[in-house]
Parts: C-alpha cells; sequence; structure tokens
C-alpha cells in the first residue's frame, strides 16, 4: 500500500555532519506534521468531533460513520484519529477500540502509539498503551467479571471453546434421551451450529430452522428442549461459551443504570470492521452510546461477506439513524455524520473500474466510487476455458509467466468460494513442482494434547467445570467415563467441590496415580501459588501421561512447552485462559519435511480467507452462476452477499487481475443424481454491458487448420457389408 513516509525525529548518534530535515519544534506542529500524510478524506474522519481552539465553533459532537473502501487506508485512518484524540487530551483508559481480533487490536495499539508518540515527543519505544483495545469478546469477558456480582454471575467463569461446547451439547443431548431416537437427530455439531446461530442473529428458532437448517425443522420442539439443558449445565458448572460473552454482556446492558455506568467510563468507543458485527454487538454499542457522542465505527458495506457467522449488513447500513439524545420534549433523533474513503493506493484504475461496476448494482449501499492515480499495467482479464481441468492448466502456466516476468510467487494468489474448488489446482500445482500454501489446517487449541493441558488449567480454576474435568480425570490409568462421572457428580453435589475430589476413593488399580493427580491439583488450587507456577505444576504432572499415551510424544511435547513459554506473557491464569480461548495460535507442530530451498510459494485460499489481503496478481477461480453466486443462493439478501464476496476477490489484486470462467463446472451435490458437470455462464454480477472493461480471451486457442491431406483410394465397399451383415 503506498503511504507517503511519516517524518522520524532524528535518532540518537546521527552524524550532524550529514543534512538533517527541520523538525517540527511545537507539539501542534508535530501533530500537524502527521496528519499532512492524510488525505482530505482520512482527515476529516480523524479529526471529527475533535475539541477546537477557543473562539471557534463547538466540536461536533454527531457519531462518526467512516465508510472505507478496499483499499482506502483504514488501519491508518483509525489509528491516526485514536492518537489526534489522545494528543489532544483524551485519557486512553477511558477510549474502548473493538476489533475483531486481538491481533488487530495489538496493531491499531502499536501504530497509534508510534503517531501519539512523534506528536507527544515522547520515545517511540515507550508509547501510550490502550488498555481498552481488544474484540468483542475479549472486552466483554473482562467486563462481565467486573459486574459479576451485580449480574449474578460467577466472577471465576471459565469459558468454553467451540470444542468443549460441542462436548456439553452432546452431553445434553445423551442425557436427555435425544441420542436415542428411532429417527436420525442432528449431530452435536449442528445442535451447537443452530444455538449459535439463534443467538447471534437474534432471530426466534423457527425461523433459523427455516431459513438455515430446513432438514433439522422438524425437531424445533426437541432442540428448544436440549438449548434449554444446555444452558442450565453451562450455568451449574460456571462456564461461559463464546456466544455466550455477547449475550451475557449485552443482556447487562438491558438494565438501564448498568448501562449508564459502563457507557459513563468510555468518552470514545471506536469499532473497527463494523460491516461484520451481528445484532447483539450493534445493540451493545447502542446501549453503551445511545446518543451517540464518541462513537465511530468503521466500515465496508461492500465488504460485508459473513452472513453464515451472523453477520448482517444491515448495521452498517442502517447505522446512520440509529441514535437519538433525550431531551425535556422527549427522544430527539441524532443523524451520523459519514465520511467516504474513495482513494485507493493498492489497485490500477481498470482493477477499481471493473469492482466498482460489480458493487454498483448493489440492491442498497453506501454510495461510493473508488479511484486511484496508481498507473495502469492493462486490463482485467476475463479468461474463458472449457473446463476445471484446462483452468488448472492455465492458472499455472500464468503464474509462471508471472515468475519468470519478476513477481515472486508469494505476490501471487489464487482465491475460490469453496476450498474444494482447488483440487484439480492442487493437482496441477505438484505436477509442475509449484510450491504452494493453502490457507487452513489444524488450529493449535484443536489438538488434544494442547487440549489436555488446558483442561488441567481449566479445572483447576473452575472445579465446577465438567467438560474439563471429565477430560481431565481420564488422562489416569484406571479411570473411564463411568469413574469420571461418579466423581463430577460427588463434585456438583458437594458444597465444596475441592473436598469431594480429595474424599473420593478411585478404583484400586488407579490409586497411586489417583494419589499424585490429587496432590497436583490442591497445589494448583493454593491461593498461594503465583502465576505461572501453576502452568510449571500442570506440566509437571502431565508430561508422564503424554509419554505414555502419544508415540510422537516427543513431537508434542514441543507444543505444551510452547504453551508454557506463551503463559509467561500473562498476568494470571484466568487472563492466560480467556485471551487464549478468544484469540488461539493458528496451527501446531509438524515434523519437518524435505528442505525447502525456493522458500517462495503461491497462495492458495477461500475469499473469505482472503479479506483483508492483497497481491500484485490475483487469480478468481470459477466466475460462473452456481459458484458466484453459490447456487444455493436464492434469496435476494443471499444473492447480494455473493456479489459482496466477487466485489472483495476482486479488489485483493493490485496489478493483475484474471477471472476464470470455465464452461462445463462439476459440482459435488448430496442428491440422487450424485455428481454432476453443470454447463455454466459467466457470472451474472458481470454485466454484458461491463464487458468492454475486459481483455477477453479464450484459452486454450483455437488450433491452426492443418495442412489438407488427399485420402487414398477407397478400397472396399463398407456400406454393402454392414447391410448384408443382418441377413
Amino acid at each position: 500500500m503506498q503511504r507517503v513516509a511519516q517524518p522520524d525525529l532524528p535518532m540518537a548518534g546521527t552524524d550532524i555532519r550529514q543534512p538533517v530535515p527541520l523538525q517540527p519544534r511545537t507539539q501542534a506542529e508535530r501533530l500537524e506534521a502527521a496528519l499532512s500524510t492524510l488525505n482530505d478524506a482520512q482527515r476529516a474522519a480523524v479529526e471529527h468531533g475533535v475539541g477546537t481552539a477557543v473562539g471557534q465553533a463547538a466540536p461536533d459532537a454527531r457519531p462518526l460513520l467512516v465508510i472505507a473502501g478496499a483499499g482506502s487506508g483504514k488501519t491508518s485512518t483509525l489509528a491516526h484519529r485514536v492518537a489526534h484524540l489522545i494528543a489532544s487530551g483524551a485519557d486512553p483508559q477511558r477510549i474502548l477500540l473493538l476489533t475483531f481480533s486481538r491481533r488487530a487490536a495489538q496493531e491499531m495499539e502499536r501504530r497509534a502509539g508510534r503517531v501519539v508518540a512523534r506528536v507527544l515527543g515522547l520515545r517511540s519505544d515507550a508509547p501510550p498503551a490502550l488498555p481498552w483495545a481488544g474484540t468483542f469478546h475479549g472486552v466483554g469477558a473482562r467486563l462481565l467479571r467486573e459486574y459479576a456480582a451485580q449480574i449474578g454471575l460467577d466472577p471465576n467463569f471459565t469459558i468454553h471453546d467451540r470444542g468443549d461446547a460441542e462436548d456439553l451439547m452432546g452431553l445434553v443431548r445423551n442425557d436427555i434421551g435425544l441420542a436415542e431416537t428411532t429417527r436420525r437427530f442432528p449431530r452435536k455439531g449442528t445442535c451447537l451450529s443452530i444455538y449459535s446461530r439463534a443467538v447471534n442473529t437474534c432471530a426466534p428458532l423457527a425461523e433459523v430452522l427455516k431459513d438455515a437448517f430446513p432438514w433439522c425443522a422438524e425437531w424445533e420442539a426437541e432442540l428448544r428442549r436440549l438449548f434449554a439443558g444446555y444452558v442450565e449445565a453451562k450455568q451449574a458448572q460456571r462456564v461461559l461459551d463464546y456466544d455466550d460473552l455477547l449475550l451475557y454482556w449485552a443482556g447487562m446492558l438491558a438494565q438501564p443504570e448498568l448501562a449508564e455506568h459502563v457507557g459513563a467510563r468510555f468518552d470514545h468507543v471506536l469499532v473497527d470492521e463494523y460491516q461484520d458485527t451481528n445484532l447483539l454487538q450493534s445493540a451493545i454499542l447502542l446501549k453503551l452510546k445511545p446518543d451517540g457522542r464518541g462513537v465511530t465505527v468503521v466500515g465496508d458495506d461492500a465488504q460485508s461477506i459473513y452472513a453464515f457467522r451472523g453477520a448482517t449488513v444491515r448495521n452498517i447500513l442502517d447505522f446512520p439513524n440509529q441514535f437519538a439524545r433525550v431531551s425535556g420534549e422527549g427522544p430527539v433523533p441524532v443523524e451520523a455524520r459519514i465520511v467516504t474513503l474513495e482513494r485507493n493506493y493498492r489497485s490500477t484504475q481498470p482493477i477499481l473500474d471493473v469492482s466498482n461496476a460489480v458493487i454498483a448494482a448493489a440492491a442498497e449501499r453506501h454510495a461510493k466510487t473508488l479511484w486511484t492515480d496508481k498507473p495502469s499495467a492493462g486490463r482485467p482479464q476475463l479468461v474463458l476455458v472449457p473446463d476445471e481441468a484446462q483452468q488448472a492448466t492455465f492458472v499455472a502456466d500464468k503464474v509462471l509467466a508471472h515468475r519468470e516476468g519478476g513477481l515472486p510467487l508469494k505476490s501471487q494468489a489464487v482465491l475460490f468460494r469453496t476450498s474444494a474448488h482447488s483440487a484439480a489446482l492442487e493437482l496441477e500445482l505438484a505436477r509442475r513442482n509449484i510450491p504452494f500454501v493453502k490457507y487452513g489446517g489444524l488450529k493449535f487449541l484443536e489438538a488434544s494434547h494442547v487440549k489436555d493441558l488446558l483442561a488441567i488449567l481449566r479445572f483447576a480454576e473452575n472445579p465446577r467445570g465438567r467438560m474439563a474435568g471429565f477430560r481431565v480425570t481420564q488422562l489416569i490409568p484406571g479411570i473411564g467415563p463411568a469413574t469420571s462421572t461418579r466423581l463430577l457428580e460427588a463434585m456438583d453435589q458437594a458444597g465444596d467441590p475441592c473436598e469431594a475430589l480429595r474424599a473420593f476413593v478411585p478404583p484400586p488399580t488407579a490409586r497411586a496415580e489417583w494419589a499424585r493427580f490429587a496432590e497436583a491439583f490442591q497445589a494448583l488450587r493454593s491461593p498461594a501459588l503465583a502465576w505461572p507456577a501453576d502452568m510449571d505444576l500442570a506440566l509437571a504432572w502431565y508430561i508422564p501421561h503424554l509419554e505414555r499415551l502419544h508415540d510422537d510424544a516427543g513431537l508434542r511435547r514441543g507444543d505444551v512447552e510452547q504453551l508454557a513459554r506463551l503463559a509467561s506473557g500473562y498476568g494470571s491464569r484466568e487472563r492466560f485462559l480467556t485471551e487464549l480461548t478468544l484469540d488461539p495460535p493458528e496451527a501446531t507442530s509438524d515434523r519437518p519435511g524435505p528442505p525447502l530451498l525456493d522458500e517462495d510459494y503461491l497462495i492458495l485460499s477461500t475469499i473469505h480467507s482472503a479479506k483483508g489481503q492483497e497481491w500484485t496478481s490475483v487469480h478468481v477461480l470459477n466466475v460462473v452462476d452456481g459458484c458466484i453466486p453459490a447456487d444455493v443462493a436464492q434469496g435476494n439478501q443471499e444473492l447480494e452477499e455473493e456479489r459482496r464476496l466477487l466485489y472483495v476477490a476482486m479488489t485483493r489484486a493490485k496489478d493483475h487481475l484474471h477471472l476464470l470462467v470455465p464452461q462445463r463446472f462439476y459440482v459435488t451435490q448430496q442428491s440422487a443424481r450424485g455428481d454432476r458437470h453443470l454447463y455454466a455462464g459467466r457470472t451474472r454480477f458481470i454485466a454484458a454491458g461491463d464487458l468492454h472493461r475486459f481483455e477477453q480471451q479464450t484459452w486454450p486457442p483455437a488450433p491452426e487448420r492443418p495442412p489438407a491431406v488427399k485420402p487414398p483410394a477407397a478400397t472396399i465397399d463398407l456400406l454393402s457389408r454392414m447391410r448384408a451383415a443382418w441377413r
């Protein structure tokens, strides 16, 4: 992304004989120097509502909506706004910055801190911290612990990750007899997905089943009973799942006195990627700041592509008219100010022209037209190929051609609608020895040995956590599901679950190992234990079991030791468990393969995973009806999201964009017809009137007509033979 370099203060040890640019001397001059790197629209967003000089008009108190087009410098704008607020006197302790990943919050804090340090003349290695920068779920967990006494919640609650939540759902499903039905009942993962969608969309269960899970609609009454049992089980065990962090936060703010108290703690609330929020997150924001004062949201309705997670584009479309201030005559509507960032720093104008054309046909949107002054590298390509095999051949050829032209493989990406669509390409790349990396793989917290160690810590943190206890106790030789269940039921019924564990009598074959576990558990529960000594105790108890249970224990041991090293970066066991659950590392260890002497590799990614990324060259596979839009997208809202999905894919490209249109498209269907090929046309989202914006190509080109060859003279009467065969 192109940016004008910001002036830096001279570093210690600078040779004073060298010419050094004059640096701004006053804070006002340093602030002006920092803001001078922004374009006019970015600067308008950064300066909105910030205090003005004496004698000038009062600052604009309206909420701010920044519509940040793809590649328009959204992160830089938001970071500069945070920095400008602090440099103008805002207390960093009273700024709430909500993002969609902990890494994004850290990056925002780092970039804003760097600008603040420059403006205030502070050391660049010690910028002001933003203690309330984090994800919705992370901030929600923190506030729920602080206000636990006011809402009847145990402040020592633990948080279930997706796997533990599924297991608990399965346990309740079994307990209430739904696993024994004579007809097929949804599996535990499907049940959790239904529950999660209902929570995040705030929609009635019947509506969720009708729209997203029609094959489960006949089980509505049973699912309602299951979800009630699931909620009761969580409360009995003092655990929350991922969705509860938003649900309980929104429920807490439904009490006006609590909402006012929490909202008064923050002068400014800034939300990144607002197009990806769900109705619960929108409700939280509106309860925190009902009049919109101090609210800034940044996002792009054209990049709203996560409806399957419960996100709704309505949040950003309706944002300007959702606030009101209270007066003596009742609520008075407050209309938000909208600042649109249209200058693109990523793509060439021809790429922006075709992207603008795709999104301009959207049924409803915040209008914007992306533009750039970046030099053009030619028009995007729309390539017609016979089938997916030829599509893979074309992409491999083009990738290698770009590489020979000076583009590293890492600067090229191939995007697709779903993971299965890259199968033919992966085979072709392997055949040609073109290295590639495909986004996906085993998540760190899904590895069994990592889950084991975390379960030990979770059980020590919350002895009523049934799923953690069930996992940990069965690591002990001689203890199976029945014994573990007996122990956990005794702990549930006891006033002091730790005392029940100490008094438990295990089977004779398990007594020696049980004594060792009980001793470790008691030590982990000691108030005198200082974190991260907890991790050392848990690791010491677990390593012998790791070596007993796994043939590749040496490899797995590296993961749990890495987890122990991570622990030292957190202030407490509770904080470590919470943050690791809400923002886990991505991958586990693996055995080293053959050394990769050429460290370059091509990127393969689903479009959803590619959001927020950029590459010099981008290929988009299967740009046909039946894929984009998917053949299961029927309603208007679903089709509009598919349009936005194509827009996101196209705007990842900086210089080269190739859209592939196979005439024959392979579809995997679970139906009586089985898998089949479809003859599909170009996606409906690229109108015939916009084809002139592309360089259209048919590949492979038609072969030249071979020279005419004189046939030999006929030597047999084949027609007579055919007639004679039936006489």
